[in-house]
């Protein structure tokens, strides 16, 4: 494995690769990403209904797996090209394009994903539950929300940090489990996740009839606050604390 000094040159360099993705690439990588996460969450959901929230927290990792061995852009872990910022291989702009784009692929793909599910009556016997989940995701208070987001993606970081340092598939995988495992099983609050979650529950509201999250209250109730606290927590924690521990010239 990287030394965590490597790991930081390797991740600068990385986040300079990123930053000069051709915009489209941005786009179609983040929609792989966002549907890797949501299908993680299918699976998790279904372990949490049949098994218990364990065994949910135990399945989700899979997402970021997919993420880090199958390739694609996901917004949160992306937070950490901020390193490459300060490090001076880019600069704003190309960071801020990165992070809209690959947040604009991670959406539509985790809803693409969420309505094909709900259409093709995956999530029939267990409505109930879907649609709580994202009613209880909309209602949070905007400051539980975003500190949630901030633990969720100081564990996401520190997951793709640690993948960073493994030189093998199976050590990159074992390496993001254990973070995911607990940002899952603590109830943190993810972003991307959420971009599957609560449309989940919106698209099997309206087959069945029932009142679900409206827009207004998934965009600003929810993935707001959550994505601003997944920055600070990824960004500016981990980020900012590596850069300035293994980069930052005297």
């Amino acid at each position: 494995m990287l030394a965590p000094n490597e790991v930081a040159k390797v991740v600068a360099s990385v986040g300079e690769k990123k930053a000069n993705l051709p915009w489209w690439k941005m786009i179609m990588l983040g929609m792989f990403a966002g549907a890797f996460i949501a299908l993680a969450g299918v699976g998790a959901t279904f372990a949490n209904v049949y098994v218990g929230k364990i065994a949910g927290a135990l399945v989700f990792p899979a997402g970021l797996a997919m993420v880090v061995v199958a390739g694609s852009e996901l917004f949160t872990g992306n937070n950490l090209m901020v390193i490459g910022l300060f490090d001076r291989k880019f600069g704003l702009g190309r960071l801020v394009k990165n992070w809209i784009l690959v947040f604009l692929g991670n959406l539509l793909g985790a809803v693409a994903v969420a309505g094909l599910v709900a259409v093709s009556g995956v999530f029939d016997a267990i409505s109930d539950t879907v649609m709580a989940t994202a009613s209880a995701k909309v209602n949070f208070g905007f400051a539980e929300a975003m500190i949630r987001g901030v633990l969720c993606n100081f564990l996401v970081c520190i997951a793709v940090w640690m993948a960073f340092a493994a030189d093998s598939v199976g050590g990159k995988i074992a390496a993001v489990f254990l973070p995911i495992m607990l940002f899952v099983l603590c109830g943190f609050e993810h972003s991307v996740a959420n971009m599957f979650y609560v449309p989940a529950g919106m698209f099997m509201a309206s087959l069945e009839g029932a009142v679900g999250p409206s827009v207004a209250g998934f965009l600003v109730g929810n993935l707001l606050p959550v994505t601003l606290g997944n920055i600070i927590g990824g960004a500016i924690f981990v980020g900012g604390g590596y850069y300035l521990t293994y980069l930052k010239k005297k």
